[in-house]
């Protein structure tokens, strides 16, 4: 005799589960605005906040009998498996879902980082090395030199590199002092080097701040781009130099994020931390004067 057929759970519509998924997501720090597709297809969106026509976000969301789903922020790396309130367990069937919604979407990655990473070594080949501090704006009014940076059409370049010293990425930086990076390059533990190595490593935020540091101490600096990105590049630093002392030099923002984010990379390696006296300001301010001067 044949078993019953199980019925489907009906203590929903689709719009209460549209509004449980978003508020799931919202309460993990990812806001969306935008329409939800409940079709079991993997939607990449825009977070609201982010840059603009940045798709960092992405979800599936199935209804059928047991309504469920998967949302990922991939400027954090959040990524959270959901399931409705009325659902008791999640079935093998999604799980293979959203494992292949996941690997679609970190194919998708790993090819924009490869294009990136090509237009990355073209650029910097087709750029202009700078000799002296006066050749850019930017770098006079931070009272630096360029430690490896380039020049290209009135734009200092950064080269980024990755653990295994493959070029992956640029920072650009414009004489106003405006920043951005190449669209769908590496950065998460990414960085850049000044100096050689020492027994003493910092790792800081940003080029003038690494420069200022390096200008001042003759350490080997290690510049992550990013508060955020202060803890994976610590680890990485400390897995290509176990032996060496590692500082986390944070900025003292007035909002407590860089000293907060410089503690986290610390204590992951076991490491210190340095941060300016002067609430508001980074190390390049503290060391050249800047702050001084309103």
């Amino acid at each position: 005799m044949n078993a019953p057929l199980k019925k489907p759970n009906c203590n929903y519509t689709t719009s209460s589960i549209e509004t449980e998924f978003r508020q799931a997501m919202q309460a993990a720090g990812i806001s969306f605005s935008g329409e939800i597709i409940a079709d079991g297809g993997l939607h990449r969106f825009h977070i609201d906040g982010h840059k603009r026509g940045s798709l960092n976000g992405a979800y599936t969301l199935h209804l059928d009998n047991h309504p469920a789903g998967w949302f990922m922020d991939y400027t954090t790396g959040l990524s959270q498996t959901w399931r409705s309130g009325n659902v008791s367990r999640v079935s093998h069937e999604l799980f293979g879902r959203i494992e292949k919604a996941k690997q679609q979407r970190e194919a998708e990655v790993l090819q924009k980082h490869a294009v990136a990473a090509k237009k990355a070594v073209h650029i910097w080949s087709k750029s202009k090395t700078i000799i002296e501090q006066s050749e850019h704006t930017y770098l006079t009014k931070k009272r630096i030199q360029p430690h490896g940076a380039k020049i290209n059409h009135e734009t200092l370049i950064i080269p980024i590199h990755d653990a295994s010293d493959q070029l992956v990425n640029l920072q650009f930086i414009n004489p106003q002092g405006e920043k951005h990076f190449l669209s769908g390059g590496r950065k998460r533990g990414c960085f850049h080097i000044i100096g050689d190595l020492t027994d003493r490593i910092l790792i800081c935020e940003g080029f003038a701040t690494g420069a200022s540091l390096y200008e001042d101490s003759g350490q080997r600096v290690v510049i992550a781009f990013d508060a955020g990105n202060l803890l994976p590049v610590a680890k990485n630093i400390k897995e290509l130099s176990p032996e060496n002392e590692i500082i986390i030099c944070g900025d003292n923002d007035l909002s407590g994020i860089g000293q907060t984010k410089a503690r986290e990379a610390a204590l992951s390696i076991c490491g210190k931390v340095l941060i300016p006296s002067v609430p508001g300001t980074d190390w390049n301010d503290y060391l050249t004067g800047s702050h001084q001067h309103g």
